[in-house]
């Protein structure tokens, strides 16, 4: 069949054949749009097997969202005919693009660039692709890479929502089984050609094939025959690739033969792309800056919140316009009042370009001066002063912006709507900027003043809905620090949130906030799901909606390797965001990689010796491995910096009481009454954990999520859940959260 209907599509031509299927171009008829359609091969939609196949292609790849990994719109059936939907790419396969003398070093690393972040991605969500090859990855017609084609992918088909149904036949027809042969022989890794169990290791080797195929015009292991090319996969050694030093390390590194002598996760493979497309003389460089804290140069020192504010807003900005990459708030605020050299800022930063600037505020009127400074030499790029009425404050912001990207020839054409947002009358905009001012200095005395100046806001400009959002997530903060039950901080932040999203419907945050809620006060996880799929819709993803996601979503989930992506992608915008670093430690460390997240948590105190959760952090570490000393030492520093604080009583509690030390332990330990305060059930959680008490552990978790305490729930995906995992107590704590035993 060459040309049809396929329910509301109309099939128009044959645009490709492999082992599954058909892929025909078509017109979705009531979208009036194109699309690819992928029909299981005729006489064979009764095989259970290669039906599941296609429809684990279907799943593997819809439950994936990256830019360089196909988009798959839905799976259907129409008179016993299964079918994909997906994008339709305008473009070629890669196969069809290499030259025989292969393929231009900037170009070729470019796209090999692309492809390790789709399976960087893909192996984040537990899905090996196990068959990727150049005619699975789809160049399209501005250069961008798209991998397709995950009919072979190995995954846990639960993990990405199966129904019952699915289920069953992933369990009596594993589609993943040892001893049987998956793959293209010419791109097989030797455990493939083995037929050995497989997992993310594969897909590098296969990675290093196409890549070598890529630079140098031809396969790296050949044969007259499947046998013959895989033995030689197993066997042999390819031919010495002629291409830069960095390169061939590169390849050679994917093509050892053992697993463990590989890279070992696609991102080092990255790492390795970036670093060798430096070093390509014509590879081009994504501009880049950021924008340092504006010194405060007005009589009134009070006036900071002003010039951060003036900073701040050229940031959110910049952030949008396409291609730039802006270091964000957190990390380029990280430098105030630090003498360093901009050219190690920089560095540190990970950035060519560095935006410095002042303000005087006097009366009604603001000097603002600015200078773009290459990081490379130390020179200016660009520089200018601008005398203004303070009434013109917005305007100057997007002048200032525009002018940046202009000096780095950036093109704001493709974001006309950065023009069109909200602008809130000044007052109503001060007083935001001092709220967050007060907000972000860290003082419990001045939390009722950024209350104040929210309320403020609102009140002056009942249409800000930037404020409303603010205004939400200060009152989740509050609970995170103890300031206020869950249970009365969450409803409200729900309302901030609902006024802000009927105000302005884009706002990712705002979704953000009710994904937050869905999550922590309702356990209800598909709509945490679907509200945090929304704020995540749009680029760029705020770096504080992917962290909201991260901990109070796939964290909590269970989903550890889906968080510890986003909180990776997180730092590459904020390296020095300690909170995503704090939590990108916890997250590793419910994966399994204990050592890394301790490797972060002495980096992240580095960095902040006052940081008291990293202290905790460290200190659960040292007690798993029962180093009490080790664990006091670190336990005992974090209650002396946060006597208040729960966990920071409990830890030492119950490391005292395990050292012979139980009079210290017990004046601690009534620190922790009553038990049913707001916070406190979390504390003697922890406090049992240490002691290897169990049971009394479990009973404290099940009040803390009574209490919709988001770090209690937490504590069931960290170390501190991991004995608890054994016992018959967890399924009860999964029930109290809506969660599956699993």
């Amino acid at each position: 069949m060459d040309a049809g209907d396929l329910g509301h599509f109309s099939l128009l031509e044959k645009i490709g054949e492999g082992g599954m299927g058909r892929v025909y171009k078509a017109r979705d008829k009531r979208l009036d749009r194109f699309v690819a359609i992928k029909l299981l091969a005729e006489g064979r939609s009764t095989d259970a097997y290669r039906h599941a196949r296609f429809v684990q292609e279907a799943k593997a790849a819809s439950a994936l969202n990256h830019p360089n990994i196909i988009t798959i719109h839905e799976i259907g059936e129409q008179d016993g005919r299964t079918f994909i939907v997906m994008e339709l790419v305008d473009g070629k396969p890669l196969n069809e693009l290499i030259p025989r003398k292969g393929m231009r070093l900037p170009e070729a690393l470019r796209i090999a660039a692309e492809v390790a972040d789709a399976l960087t991605a893909a192996h984040a969500a537990g899905i090996v692709h196990r068959d990727l090859k150049p005619a699975n990855i789809m160049v399209d017609a501005h250069g961008r890479a798209k991998v397709l084609d995950f009919g072979l992918a190995k995954l846990s088909v639960p993990a990405l929502g199966a129904d019952e149904a699915t289920r069953t036949l992933a369990v009596d027809q594993p589609l993943s089984e040892e001893g049987v042969v998956f793959g293209s022989a010419p791109y097989m890794s030797p455990e493939q050609a083995e037929a050995k169990p497989v997992d993310a290791r594969s897909d590098i080797f296969s990675f290093g094939l196409v890549l070598y195929e890529m630079l140098s015009g031809r396969r790296a292991f050949a044969g007259d025959s499947a046998i013959a090319i895989m033995a030689a996969i197993v066997r042999d050694e390819p031919q010495l690739l002629k291409a830069t030093p960095a390169s061939q390390s590169i390849v050679a590194r994917c093509l050892r033969k053992s697993p463990a002598d590989r890279f070992q996760s696609m991102t080092q493979v990255e790492d390795a792309l970036l670093a060798a497309a430096s070093g390509a003389p014509s590879a081009p460089q994504q501009p880049s800056i950021a924008v340092l804290p504006f010194a405060n140069m007005s009589r009134d020192a009070g006036d900071e919140y002003f010039s951060d504010g003036l900073a701040e807003e050229i940031i959110n900005f910049l952030a949008q316009i396409p291609g730039l990459k802006v270091t964000a708030r957190t990390s380029a605020f990280a430098f105030r009042g630090k003498e360093q050299d901009i050219r190690k800022i920089a560095e540190a930063l990970g950035v060519r370009t560095v935006l410095e600037g002042s303000v005087r505020r006097s009366g009604n009127r603001i000097r603002v001066t600015t200078q773009l400074v290459n990081a490379e030499d130390g020179y200016n790029l660009w520089s200018q002063r601008y005398d203004r009425e303070i009434a013109d404050l917005f305007d100057l912001q997007d002048e200032i912006a525009q002018a940046i990207a202009s000096a780095l020839q950036v093109k704001l054409s493709a974001s006309p709507a950065l023009f069109e947002q909200y602008k809130a009358s000044l007052p109503a905009y001060e007083a935001l900027l001092k709220a967050r001012h007060y907000g972000r200095l860290g003082r419990p005395d001045l939390l009722p003043r950024a209350k104040e100046c929210y309320e403020q806001a609102i009140a002056l400009d009942p249409k800000f809905a930037l404020a409303h959002c603010e205004y939400g997530n200060y009152f989740f903060s509050m609970a995170l620090v103890g300031a206020l039950p869950a249970n009365q901080a969450l409803p409200m932040m729900r309302s901030q949130a609902q006024k802000a999203l009927a105000l302005d419907p884009s706002l990712p945050d705002g979704q953000a906030m009710l994904g937050v809620v869905a999550a922590c006060l309702e356990y209800d996880w598909k709509e945490a799901e679907r509200r945090f799929s929304l704020a995540m819709a749009r680029d760029p993803v705020p770096v504080n909606v992917r962290l909201q996601y991260a901990l109070f979503c796939l964290l909590l989930t269970g989903r550890p390797a889906e968080a510890i992506r986003q909180i990776e992608l997180g730092l590459h915008e904020d390296p020095l965001n300690l909170d995503l670093r704090l939590n990108w430690a916890g997250c590793l460390a419910s994966a399994g990689r204990d050592e890394e997240g301790a490797e972060v948590l002495r980096e992240v105190l580095e960095l902040n010796p006052a940081f008291v959760s990293a202290q905790l952090g460290l200190a659960g570490l040292h007690v798993l491995r029962e180093e009490l000393d080790q664990a006091l030492v670190y336990s005992e520093e974090a209650y002396a910096l946060a006597p208040l604080a729960p966990s920071a009583i409990g830890f030492p509690a119950g490391l005292l009481k395990r050292i012979g030390d139980p009079r210290r332990a017990e004046e601690l330990l009534m620190k922790l009454q009553p038990g049913d305060a707001y916070g406190i059930p979390r504390g003697l959680a922890a406090y049992h954990w240490v002691l290897r008490e169990f049971d009394a552990e479990a009973d404290w978790l099940e009040r803390a999520i009574d209490q919709h305490d988001p770090y209690g729930a937490a504590y069931l995906r960290l170390w501190y859940g991991r004995a608890l995992r054994s016992t018959p107590r967890w399924a009860g704590l999964m029930r109290k959260l809506n969660l599956p035993e699993s």
